[in-house]
């Protein structure tokens, strides 16, 4: 099942993103949003948006194991963080380099929002991917 990233040159070149995925067969898996939440319910990084973007991306991480996947099979992220602002962008980033491969990341948009489903919440993630 082959994921192909694609930066047309009629359009401007992305950051840390892609502006297509094409995606040939396969399965099609759509992951809830994700939030700072451990196994256990409760909060991880209380106040502190790496800390909760990193929590998020381990939850993601347990959910695509558990169907077969790993982080090389995202394809779409959606990223909602409460009260967006511009320096909020590159510790996002830093986390997500963690777990993607950079040279050629998934689709995504960042989206600034008033608020989550839990006041304590900073930032939630959701994902397509795709496997065989």
């Amino acid at each position: 099942m082959p994921i192909e990233t694609h930066n047309p040159s009629t359009v401007h070149q992305p950051g840390p993103y892609t502006h297509l995925v094409t995606i040939t067969g396969g399965r099609l898996l759509v992951l809830a949003g994700q939030v700072a939440l451990d196994r256990d319910g409760k909060l991880v990084g209380k106040d502190d948006l790496r800390a909760q973007t990193q929590q998020v991306l381990e939850n993601i991480k347990a959910i695509l194991a558990a169907a077969g996947a790993d982080f090389s099979n995202v394809v779409k992220l959606t990223i909602y963080v409460v009260d967006y602002q511009p320096a909020q962008r590159q510790p996002i980033i830093d986390t997500l380099s963690a777990y993607f491969d950079m040279t050629s990341p998934p689709a995504n948009t960042l989206l600034g929002v008033q608020s989550l489903a839990r006041e304590e919440l900073l930032i939630e993630i959701d994902v397509l991917a795709s496997v065989d």
